[in-house]
């Protein structure tokens, strides 16, 4: 079946289970954390820095403190949902918020990750805000969406109050989907890390490698070759998210040098799971702009969108 019809398929009748849902750890809110530093280039460096700094530019469609809502049709593969906090019994279509501030290293794919996001909404009838203003995290906000992407966020992004919105968000039965360095962020926040899956250790130098799709019946992962030849920036974790988890997607340690960064063999790169109420999809690729014109890479975060909104 060509992986074109797999993904329709897929997008009419997701399906309703990854991995267990789980209860979030005790609530470990703080300031300080690390996160990547600006350094690039060397196999198996560690990319976390010492202090927090001030909130680099925004790039890409956000502005400083904004959004740009990006509207269309309901004529795409997205479908109409009720499930967003407030929104029950509410036909409309499904709402994105995505959220790319940086306390920390900023990938200068950041912008690309935006526009292919907004793209992605209008082609599939979603409606999708993008901002960088973490004073969006309110219940009022957050209600009227049905899932939060952090896209390429690092450091401690979120106060304690935002922190608690984002929470209740997440505890009323919506979705979260992480992008790439979603796991540099938020180091003393342990509810956050349970979400996520894990955190991020390390990478070597970007690279091709093979990535292996564990399950093929994930709206995230029909669209995908088995294996899928890509070049990436590798991350590996400081634990191994798989006991929590459902892993999509893993990294094939032979197919090239991760070097310190190995995860013995067992490297999960891409997974899923249902956490406090609601549910996270977390994918590690995506550090390159490149990316974000790859249909293939599009086709995982638009069946990460249908599964997240599943329930």
């Amino acid at each position: 079946m060509p992986s074109w019809t797999r993904l329709c398929l897929a997008l009419l009748f997701p399906p309703l289970a990854c991995g267990e849902s789980r209860e979030a750890p005790a609530a470990a809110a703080g300031a300080g954390g690390s996160f990547e530093t600006a350094s690039a280039g060397a196999a198996g460096r560690t990319e976390r820095a010492g202090s927090n700094g001030a909130l680099p530019g925004e790039s890409g469609a956000a502005g400083v403190g904004g959004a740009v809502e990006a509207t269309a049709g309901r004529t795409g593969g997205g479908g109409s949902s009720s499930a967003g906090a407030g929104g029950a019994g509410i036909d409309r279509p499904v709402s994105l918020l995505v959220f790319s501030r940086t306390v920390g290293y900023r990938h200068d794919s950041i912008a690309a990750g935006v526009q292919a996001m907004t793209k992605l909404a209008a082609d599939h009838g979603w409606t999708l805000a993008a901002t960088e203003d973490a004073s969006r995290f309110t219940d009022a906000t957050l209600a009227g969406y049905d899932a939060v992407v952090f896209l390429s966020t690092t450091g401690d992004v979120l106060n304690d109050a935002q922190q608690a919105a984002f929470e209740r968000f997440i505890r009323a039965g919506n979705g979260f989907i992480g992008i790439h360095s979603a796991a540099d962020t938020e180091y003393d926040w342990a509810w956050y890390g349970g979400l996520v899956g894990a955190y991020f250790r390390e990478h070597p130098a970007v690279q091709p490698a093979s990535v292996v799709v564990e399950d093929a019946t994930n709206p995230a992962t029909l669209a995908l070759p088995n294996p899928w030849r890509r070049t990436d920036e590798w991350y590996s974790f400081k634990s191994n998210p798989r006991p929590d988890v459902h892993v999509l997607l893993s990294l094939d340690e032979s197919s090239y040098a991760p070097g310190a960064s190995n995860m013995s063999g067992d490297h999960p790169i891409a997974w899923c799971h249902e956490y406090d109420g609601g549910r996270a999809f977390y994918s590690a690729l995506g550090h390159t702009s490149e990316s974000y014109s790859d249909p293939v890479f599009m086709a995982q975060l638009a069946g990460a969108v249908t599964w997240v909104r599943a329930r």
